[in-house]
Order: structure tokens, then sequence, then C-alpha cells
């Protein structure tokens, strides 16, 4: 059985984050049997979570888990879809994965009331005088990654407006379709679930949130998926 290490369910989230979110929803559309893991950051492969260990083999990190799934138990995540529609899936994919990500991650960590409520959980078992300077170092840790991948380098409207950008154009790609490229789901539906239930998540307050709400197939979509795959 395949093993999934993650952060496990938190603020009325399948996972923390939205990449093990990602994976959970790929191993259930594979059909494989998996387990769910509370992983630990010191033992993961590259230092991150999710990795999955499936029968003695160690794979780190969302997009190379699909790809050994794909690889392994000769699945396609996008069959039935046409060259174009693979492009686009992907594309879209990436749009989460390596632009939208990092706008969010400014609003749950480094606005104060939002890491209140969500990542200062994560520090709970450290003792008060020597958590808040670990909470301080892994915020400033964060506000440094976003400004070498050059997200944090813009303005907070600036990056809004990118980020309304993203989501307008994931939500005109998905219209009234049950799923972003049709009436199945393909590979990029477990990205799209992961960011979507995660911006629309009232855990947190966001502008970035405020976007995705403007956006009702976005809502009957997650409300969708959570309903076939996480039913309660």
């Amino acid at each position: 059985m395949i093993k999934l290490h993650g952060f496990g369910p938190a603020f009325g989230l399948p996972d923390a984050s939205p990449f093990v979110t990602k994976t959970e929803m790929l191993l259930k559309l594979s059909g494989r049997p998996y387990a769910t893991v509370v992983g630990r950051l010191g033992k993961a492969p590259k230092g991150k979570l999710p990795f999955i260990e499936d029968d003695g083999v160690v794979v780190a990190d969302s997009t190379l888990i699909r790809w050994h799934l794909e690889s392994r138990y000769q699945i396609d995540f996008d069959e039935g879809l046409s060259p174009v529609e693979r492009g686009n899936a992907w594309a879209l994919e990436k749009l989460m994965e390596d632009n939208l990500y990092w706008i969010a991650l400014r609003w749950r960590w480094l606005d104060d009331t939002n890491f209140a409520r969500g990542p200062a959980v994560f520090f709970q078992r450290i003792p008060g005088p020597l958590r808040a300077l670990i909470e301080t170092y892994a915020r400033r840790r964060v506000r440094q990654a976003l400004h070498a991948h050059g997200m944090g380098r813009h303005s907070d409207s600036e990056q809004l407006a990118i980020a309304a950008k993203g989501i307008d154009a994931i939500a005109a790609t998905l219209g009234d379709k049950s799923y972003l490229m049709g009436e199945k789901p393909c590979g990029a539906d477990a990205t799209l679930f992961a960011f979507a239930t995660s911006m629309l998540c009232p855990h947190f307050e966001s502008p970035l949130r405020d976007s995705a709400e403007r956006h009702a197939n976005l809502i009957v979509y997650v409300n969708r998926m959570r309903d076939v795959f996480y039913p309660a």
C-alpha cells in the first residue's frame, strides 16, 4: 500500500498543504490503495512534504509523484484529452503552483491575523519564549523566499491583480463543465481542487478568497469535488 506523508487535516481542509491535497487527489483518481500519515520535514527526502513510500520506493514532490504513478501503474491521468487540452491543463497547473501559490503563501503566513489562525498552530508544542523566536524566524524565511521568487518584490495591490487575472483564467476555462477539461476529472483537477478549496477556506480572510468567491462556478466545483471524493 502506498503511504502518503503530509501535514494532516487542518482548518477544515483535507491537508494544510495544497500540494499534499493534490497528491491525495491523484491517489484517489489512480484507484490505488493508500494510507495517509503525518510526516516529519526532518525525514523528508527534499525537506518538504508531500512524499510517498511505494513498496520501498520513496518519491518526493507532488509532480514527481504523479509521474511515478503514471509510469509504475500505467495510468494516464489525462486520458481522452487532445494534445491542446493536455497543454492547457498543464499550463493551468503551473499557473496555480508557480504563481498563485506564492500569493496565497503571503496571505497565509505574513498576514498577522491569518498567521495566528493558521500556521501558528504548527508551533504550539514549542515552549513559549522559544516559540516566538522560531515563529519570527520561520516568517522571515517565508518573506525571503517570496522575495527570491520575485512575487514578494511586488506590492500587495500588484500581487492581487496578478492573482485575480489567474483566477479569472481558471474560472473561464472551467466554465459550466463538471471538471476542468470536461465531464471527467483529469490530472489538473487534483491541483485545481487543492488550490481552490484552500483559497476558498472560510477559516482565513484574504482578498485572494474574495477574488475566488466572485466565481460561482469555482464554489460549485469545490463542493462537487468534496461530495465525490471527500464525502462526509
